[in-house]
């Protein structure tokens, strides 16, 4: 019952929230234009789902290739951090 109670009041003062920042004009621009360029986003994936896996393709390798290029050099600091404290403890 707890629990029921704390996500209520969580989403009511979120909603509330929301609907009184809505009421500067700058947040509403703001609002405005991330809701056209989301539905922008979302046409586009939905009129070229290719093109989307192409991208996601592209950007898991280019997370790959970056993490790979850089576990050596973390392994290398750790094993300095190790040979350091090893030095203190000794």
């Amino acid at each position: 019952m707890g629990k029921r109670k704390l996500l209520t009041g969580i989403i009511a003062g979120a909603a509330i929230g929301g609907i009184v920042s809505l009421c500067n004009k700058e947040t509403r621009t703001y609002a405005k234009d991330s809701l056209e360029q989301l539905k922008d986003n979302v046409t586009n994936c939905v009129t070229n789902p290719s093109d989307v896996i192409d991208q996601m393709k592209e950007t898991v390798q280019s997370v790959s290739s970056f993490v790979e290029n850089n576990v050596d050099g973390a392994v290398n600091a750790l094993e300095q951090v190790e040979s350091t404290v090893n030095r203190f403890l000794k």
